[in-house]
């Protein structure tokens, strides 16, 4: 995913900062309520929680995985490495299967939700960028101003545009389904956004600006990626090789 001009990107800072400005458009900032240690090497992107396990994939190529997390420690309990030709992306637990997107492979992977084993590869078309559930299908993102709801085999249901004071918001990346709404990273940002998954509306923008302190940050330190909420409703947030993870709660702006 990814890589953008400098000018491109202050353009697309530009439109996104003039947008945030209306009102309708609930704004917060997170406070830390606790952190955790996370693995440098691991380019998240995708974080999520299932039946008390904290599952994280990873990007790059020759260095993409899956893994399982402690939470306190921040180090795998478990973790399979891809083929040095994939590129791990977003991923998720809908039913008896886990799905984890790649990035321009145009291929998902399969596993079995308890044991984490391989079961099959199947054709995506799409470039995988997020991924999530909301109980009863896929909605996964590709970059672009749209998030996608499948069925379990991948099927294309519907197409939602994703606006954001009636223009469209691009380079949506990873994603949590939170209480009815999808929460999406927006990429080379510091923002979150939460979306109304019927209309695509974004309802509220979160600004994670600082959320990792300057001091922790090196040259591999890549951009805020990572949002997962546990069974208690706790909301945990990191970033690609980040040395930390979150557990946040929103303050109004």
């Amino acid at each position: 995913m990814k890589d953008f001009s400098r000018i491109a990107l202050l353009s697309g800072l530009c439109l996104f900062l003039c947008a945030c400005s209306g009102a309708q458009v609930k704004q917060y900032r997170v406070r830390v309520l606790q952190e955790y240690p996370h693995q440098r090497d691991a380019y998240t992107q995708g974080l999520f929680f299932h039946d008390g396990r904290l599952l994280e994939t990873t990007g790059q190529y020759g260095s993409s995985s899956l893994r399982t997390v402690e939470l306190e420690s921040g180090k795998p309990l478990t973790l399979q490495r891809f083929a040095q030709k994939y590129f791990g992306e977003g991923s998720v637990i809908l039913g008896n299967t886990l799905y984890i997107l790649t990035w321009t492979n145009q291929v998902a992977f399969r596993y079995n939700a308890q044991t984490l084993r391989y079961e099959s590869t199947v054709p995506y078309r799409r470039e995988g960028w997020g991924l999530t559930t909301d109980g009863r299908q896929l909605i996964a993102s590709d970059g672009s101003a749209n998030l996608y709801f499948m069925d379990a085999d991948l099927k294309l249901l519907r197409r939602q545009p994703v606006t954001l004071e009636g223009r469209p918001l691009r380079n949506l990346n990873e994603l949590e389904w939170i209480d009815g709404k999808v929460w999406a990273n927006v990429y080379l940002t510091d923002t979150i956004v939460i979306i109304h998954p019927a209309t695509g509306k974004v309802e509220a923008v979160i600004d994670c600006t600082g959320l990792l302190p300057e001091g922790l940050r090196n040259a591999d330190t890549d951009v805020l990626n990572g949002i997962a909420r546990d069974e208690d409703g706790n909301i945990y947030l990191t970033g690609k090789n980040w040395p930390k993870l979150y557990r946040i709660e929103l303050v109004k702006k």
